[in-house]
């Protein structure tokens, strides 16, 4: 492949990151309010209330968290860092487990970032 093909995947496999972990924290936050939300429901039990307390916080947590690392490596990729390829890879390994579309991206992602090309413009 030509330089400026790979450069076209590569940027397209970062805004693919991008948008994703964008809509990653954006569902975090939402999770969050919708929980303390429902949490204003079940003032009279004190188990629920434990119960939905500690999945509104720790379920968003990790999701924001997780979504923070791919919009790192996302943004990291624009500018051909070599660490961002890496990070990218090991996101796209993980989110390969969101059937379809994070096969789908992690499949893509490995393709482009596995490339003789590709490596070679992260070193």
């Amino acid at each position: 492949m030509e330089e400026s093909v790979i450069k076209k995947h590569v940027t397209l496999v970062a805004a693919l990151q991008i948008g994703f972990s964008a809509l990653g924290i954006i569902g975090s936050l939402i999770i969050f309010f919708v929980f303390s939300f429902a949490g204003s429901f079940v003032v009279d039990d004190e188990v629920a209330t434990m119960v939905l307390k500690f999945i509104g916080s720790f379920l968003p947590l990790i999701i924001f968290l997780a979504s923070l690392v791919g919009l790192t490596g996302g943004i990291g990729l624009l500018s051909y860092k070599k660490w961002a390829r890496v990070l990218v890879l090991v996101v796209a390994a993980i989110g390969c487990v969101n059937f379809p579309l994070g096969t789908l991206k992690g499949v893509y992602s490995f393709w482009v970032l596995m490339q003789d090309e590709s490596i070679k413009l992260f070193t």
